[in-house]
């Protein structure tokens, strides 16, 4: 009886890690996904005909400013992301798909200023640095047993902080602030990856059936994606090599 009971176990065991492991799978594959939206739109507005719309050019080439169309583009992708709660709860499963691929799209044209500023070298060394990292916090977000919501809770307090500090230092313009800001950006993010890692996993129940569980997929995608992306900017404006 007792060996009976414990095969028992052992199968839902089993069955649990098997759909765990398929429902992360989905959440990387959806949030790498976003990341390659996003910058294949970067790198097409940037190294096409495309720049025309969203900046105005100069005669001899330069970047005079963003026109109407680029201030769309940086504007929207803050109004779609709290869009994207209401379309989660209440749309269809494809509705809450085409929200999560436009607002990559989306942050991929408010994103174009990067490849415009930085070199091509210089994004690419800071993308490997960032995924190594993010693949490192994440990885300890997924395996630690050690409940990390306290320090979850701490990071976003942390990160309203920071993002009052910049407004106000807008008007300061002290490149003091703006290293220490950005130092304190990259310890929040990595926080928030490992956190949000192990809060996505939570979300994980057996008993889902696939509507929700790609919801699920995709709300965390989201999260990571965000996180990813911050890091990305963060460090690349600490360590990266202007043209």
């Amino acid at each position: 009886m007792e060996n009976r009971v414990y095969e028992q176990a052992a199968g839902t065991s089993a069955v649990v890690d098997e759909g765990l492991r398929e429902y992360m799978l989905k959440v990387y594959n959806y949030m790498a996904g976003g990341l390659c939206v996003t910058a294949l739109v970067a790198y097409l507005i940037a190294n096409t005909s495309l720049l025309t719309l969203f900046f105005n050019i100069s005669p001899d080439g330069r970047v005079l400013g963003m026109s109407a169309l680029g201030w769309i583009s940086l504007i929207a992708p803050l109004i779609i992301v709290f869009a994207f709660g209401w379309v989660l709860n209440r749309g269809t499963l494809a509705q809450v798909q085409g929200v999560f691929w436009l607002y990559s799209a989306l942050m991929g044209a408010s994103l174009t200023p990067i490849f415009l500023v930085y070199t091509s070298a210089s994004l690419t060394r800071i993308f490997l640095i960032t995924a190594a990292m993010f693949g490192a916090l994440s990885l300890y977000g997924y395996t630690t047993k050690r409940n990390l919501a306290g320090m979850g809770s701490f990071m976003m307090m942390g990160l309203f902080g920071v993002i009052i500090a910049m407004i106000v230092n807008i008007f300061l313009k002290s490149p003091g602030l703006y290293y220490a800001l950005s130092i304190l950006s990259v310890i929040i993010f990595t926080g928030l990856t490992a956190w949000d890692t192990q809060k996505i996993r939570s979300m994980y129940l057996a008993q889902d059936d696939g509507d929700i569980a790609s919801r699920k997929a995709i709300a965390g995608a989201l999260e990571l994606y965000l996180d990813f992306i911050n890091l990305f900017i963060t460090l690349l404006r600490l360590f990266g090599d202007r043209r």
